[in-house]
Formats: structure tokens, sequence, C-alpha cells
């Protein structure tokens, strides 16, 4: 029995690791090297293993990784806890993804019910806006959210990629009942003193969270892969999103080597992978943080779900926090 973490909003305990399913039919995959048939069974080893969250959005892939979704539950009769999102529109323009902003509430309830359409769902557990378009008040779109939310077809909204600022906005509007942002050891922001996707002051989202009774999910808890030491830039397709990111480029990716090296070294203390290790330190930072990493490999989710089993000292929690912070942008 995995140990679990409690939804407030929700009422109700899922597993402290939860799945990010975007990987398994968008940003690393272009769409000729979609397994639909290896996306379902890797989500349903994650149920079959003691996962009950999954994460997915209407952006991945124009739809087909929630249509991916909805055949793993169907198939697996499982009930987890899922989210989805809206408010993002990723499309593919000479071989490189290319996002845009929708808030309208008009686009905010049309995506809502072909969401629910292709997860075969009656209703979404959290639905989360998935950035805050710039030409669209906040209150505007996140009072969409709350009208879904009266109408039944949402159990709880969330937020991704914000500043406090914008979480204290909505929440005068209606509870914000998650915080989802990019958060790992190469990417603290969420801890204070960093900065959103947009370039704003993010504030300590932990925090915040942990304060208004919502839960902080990091997207992306082991780098996009690059914490597990396994991933090389020589490694990457033609169309993988990493090679646009400050991160993945060469001159980085031999700077941050110095992270990985670290976490190595704590891993290899406890007889783990570095993965399991990168894991446990997200896990460490609160008993409302529920990271989503994903993965197609039978193996990387077994060595994912290892980090439930370490403890860490608080030598090595210190020794971890005194790595290097990361070289390069993170988009």
């Amino acid at each position: 029995m995995h140990p679990t973490r409690r939804i407030p909003a929700l009422d109700t305990a899922v597993s402290a690791l939860g799945f990010g399913c975007m990987g398994i039919s968008w940003a690393y995959v272009s769409a000729e090297e979609r397994d639909d048939d290896a996306g379902v069974a890797i989500i349903r080893e994650a149920l079959d293993s003691g996962v009950t969250f999954l994460d997915t959005a209407d952006a991945y892939a124009g739809g087909h990784n929630e249509q991916v979704v909805g055949r793993a539950l169907a198939e697996s009769g499982a009930a987890p806890v899922v989210a989805t999102k809206a408010g993002l529109v990723g499309n593919v323009v000479d071989g490189e993804i290319v996002m845009s902003r929708n808030g309208r509430p008009d686009h905010i309830r049309a995506a809502c019910d072909a969401s629910l359409q292709r997860l075969g769902l009656e209703v979404i557990d959290l639905y989360y806006l998935h950035r805050v378009d710039p030409d669209v008040p906040l209150e505007e779109s996140w009072g969409a959210y709350a009208e879904l939310a009266h109408a039944g077809k949402i159990r709880a909204a969330g937020l991704s990629e914000v500043s406090v600022e914008q979480a204290s906005a909505a929440q005068a509007i209606h509870p914000v009942a998650a915080i989802q942002s990019e958060f790992s050891l190469w990417a603290r922001d969420a801890l204070g003193g960093g900065r959103t996707h947009d370039g704003a002051d993010a504030g300590d989202l932990i925090t915040w969270t942990k304060e208004h009774q919502s839960i902080f999910v990091p997207f992306s808890p082991l780098g996009r892969g690059f914490l597990t030491g396994r991933v090389s830039v020589g490694d990457l397709k033609a169309g993988d999103f990493r090679t646009q990111l400050g991160r993945w480029q060469s001159d980085a990716v031999q700077a941050n080597q110095a992270i990985v090296e670290g976490v190595r070294r704590v891993a290899d203390r406890h007889g783990v992978t570095p993965a399991a290790i990168a894991l446990a330190w997200v896990l460490a930072q609160g008993d409302h943080v529920i990271p989503i990493p994903g993965t197609t490999k039978s193996a990387n989710l077994q060595a994912n779900l290892a980090a439930l089993t370490v403890s860490l000292t608080t030598e090595d929690l210190a020794e971890l926090e005194g790595l290097p912070p990361a070289v390069g942008g993170r988009y």
C-alpha cells in the first residue's frame, strides 16, 4: 500500500506520487512515433501499481492525450482522481511546438465539454487554467471555472504556472484547489525568489498552497528526465520539445551535470536510482506536495515509485539543497 496525500478540496486522498501523462503522446514524441497501445499499457501499470492521481491536458497533442487516458480508464475500470487543463493551445509549426493562450470564458466552457467527452467522464475532478491569458482578465477566466464548478462539470479548480499574487486574486473569486508549477532540484522557483513562466515574481507558492488548504503539484519533478542521469542531448530526436529549451543546450547540459552528480552521490548511499532521490526531495517539501512524474517505460515507473520508500536524512537534504542552481532558462 503506497502512502497517500490528501486533496482537501476533494475531501479525498490520492497516491503521494501521481502520474503525468503528457509524454505518452506529446512534446517528447512526434505524431508518427506515438504508440497509443503502449501509452494505455503504462497508464494501466501505474494504476495497478497504486497510482490514483492522473494528469493530462487538452493542449497535449490537441486532445489526443486525453483520449489515451480515457481509453486507459475505460479498459482498466479504475476510478482515479483525474486532472486536466484548458487555456493553452499547442500546435506544431515547422516541426516545433508553438503554444498560444486562450482564457476566454466561452473557450473554457467549450474545452471542458470536449475534455469530458474525450476522457469518458461525467465530471472532471480537478480542472486547471493551464496558463493565464494576458489578453483576458484573470477574473473572467477564473469566473468561468467557478461557473463550471457550480454546474457540476468539475469538482475543483486549479491554476498552473501562476504567481502568489495571481493565486490570491483567483482565491477571492473561487477556491484554488491546486497550483501546478515546474518544481525540482533544478527548478526551485516555487520556494520563493523565482519567476513564473511569464517572468513575474512567483513568490513562495509552496507556502501559499499550504496556508490555503490547497495542494502543490510539481510537474517535471525529474527535470524533464535530466535528473535521472540517463538522458543525454544526443538521445533527443528531432521534434523533441527539450531541444528548444535553454537547459538542454550543450553548454548548459555540461554545467548542469554537477546537479546530477550530486543527486547520484546521495542515491548511491541509499541504494536507489537518482530518480528516486530527486523525487524523494520533492516529496519532502510538504505533505501537500504531490509530484506527477511521467514515463513511457515500466522500469522508469518502478524506479520513480521507489522514491516512496526513501527516507532522506537531515544531512541528505542539506547536501541536495546545497547543489548549484541550474544553468539555462526553463523555456
